[in-house]
């Protein structure tokens, strides 16, 4: 059963459109919108780059960023923050993207499409906003925006439907993941049987590990 708001939909589906330099080498930040539908592999929207080894590979292959939160820096930072602007691939409204879930699924026409973690922002997008330390102001918000895996291919384009079709049994969303997450809620998560990210999965068993140590010591 669907879970999602009728209203939820893609406003605009966003290709590189040019490489420049950046703080650690060439960066593909640098994404607009296109017209006409685009199709979407396992690694990501064809026509698109992603440079680094932090960038990129099936965990990441798809970046969302919700309309609503773009408008919020907009008003924060006194400008406008197009389509695109952070680098995302998928600009959505009426989607809370802050507050889905890790394991949550979307299904956008053909393609579905499973939330893995939420962008860690680097220098590259303080550089893209110019605002110095802005990629630190970003990540302490938890307004990050979603990294996504391709579980079904298909295209997307923009005016397309987003069905939630599933939501896991934990508390662990986007931004509270971003900006800290408490070993319980850590714990509630690897128990969840979700097919976590490498990272995801190794950072969660740290905190928990961590946690359980002091309680030893204590």
């Amino acid at each position: 059963m669907s879970i999602s708001s009728d209203e939820a939909r893609v406003l605009d589906v966003c290709l590189v459109h040019s490489v420049g330099p950046g703080y650690f080498g060439e960066t593909a930040i640098d994404k607009r919108p296109v017209g006409g539908p685009v199709a979407v592999t396992e690694l990501g929207l064809v026509g698109d780059r992603q440079l680094g080894r932090s960038h990129g590979g099936l965990d990441k292959a798809v970046y969302c960023y919700a309309a609503e939160d773009a408008r919020w820096w907009s008003d924060k930072i006194d400008r406008p923050c197009p389509p695109g602007m952070f680098g995302e691939n998928l600009r959505t409204q009426a989607l809370d993207v802050s507050r889905a879930l890790l394991g949550e699924r979307w299904r956008i026409g053909e393609v579905l499409l499973e939330v893995r973690m939420p962008r860690t922002p680097c220098e590259n997008l303080s550089l893209r906003i110019g605002i110095k330390g802005f990629h630190m102001q970003f990540n302490a918000s938890g307004r990050v925006g979603a990294l996504l895996r391709v579980l079904e291919r298909g295209v997307v384009q923009a005016g397309d439907r987003i069905v939630v079709e599933s939501r896991p049994d934990h508390e662990v969303t986007v931004a509270a993941w971003a900006t800290g997450v408490e070993a319980p809620q850590m714990r509630h998560l690897l128990d969840s049987g979700l097919p976590l990210a490498c990272g995801v999965r190794a950072k969660a068993r740290r905190v928990v590990d961590r946690e359980s140590n002091r309680g030893k010591m204590s």
